[in-house]
């Protein structure tokens, strides 16, 4: 099976528990760190996904690199190769095809509910997805949902949580997060939760109960990261 390209953005860090859920079941997975420095690889042929995951920057942003993502998503979704945006990477997902990235009303961060809008129709991704799910969040922006793509998620703070296009998944949220990446977070981002936001917790409120919240956290990365997968093995003819 060809890998899945998972693309980190100027903070160059594993990808969590995304990439532990993709080698406990011996899919294939490799990783590019995007700076300035590096430009972004274009191909697509050797791969059987792409995901773009977080940055602490905005799409909105004039960084030399952004462009590059943008084009390469049109260009997967073109070739009909399954794409995965998480927060950031959601973002850019939009905006590549069509949509708009505004910011949001103050920030979201911690620990927030999210809902599913199973009346959408979700063609299976939503199959034994709780209706309501806690997940962690830590953004700014929000976007407004591309051409064609169906709203599947929302939250009480930000609207658009999540989309699905074809074989395409979109999530606002991170379901990739560990206590050691929490703790990072905090440790490297920690001035944003000095300002004033309604949907935003403090650090103390975030880190209480962790090791029972990132439990219950993957067990929903399970399902929803199971969805996408089992779209890239059938494509793979793996299914």
């Amino acid at each position: 099976m060809k890998p899945i390209r998972i693309f980190r953005h100027l903070v160059c860090q594993h990808p969590g528990y995304l990439g532990d859920y993709l080698q406990a079941r011996s899919i294939p997975w490799e990783m590019v760190c995007i700076d300035e420095d590096h430009p972004i690889p274009q191909k697509t042929h050797d791969v059987s996904a792409l995901v773009f995951m977080g940055a602490g920057v905005s799409v909105n942003d004039q960084l030399p690199w952004i462009e590059g993502e943008l084009q390469l998503i049109r260009k997967a979704f073109d070739l009909d190769i399954p794409v995965m945006g998480v927060c950031f990477g959601a973002q850019l997902m939009s905006r590549a095809l069509g949509g708009e990235i505004t910011r949001g009303r103050g920030m979201e961060i911690g620990w927030h509910p999210v809902k599913t809008l199973v009346e959408h129709g979700s063609d299976g991704w939503l199959w034994d997805i709780p209706e309501q799910f806690t997940a962690f969040h830590w953004h700014a922006d929000t976007y407004t949902l591309p051409g064609q793509s169906r709203h599947l998620l929302k939250s009480n703070c930000f609207d658009q949580q999540g989309f699905v296009m074809g074989d395409h998944l979109g999530m606002q949220f991170h379901l990739e997060m560990t206590r050691e990446m929490v703790e990072n977070w905090i440790e490297r981002y920690g001035s944003d939760l000095l300002l004033d936001s309604d949907c935003s917790q403090s650090a103390e409120a975030i880190l209480t109960s962790i090791d029972q919240r990132i439990e219950t956290l993957h067990k929903i990365s399970d399902l929803i990261y199971g969805r996408w997968v089992e779209r890239v093995l059938a494509r793979q003819g793996q299914a």
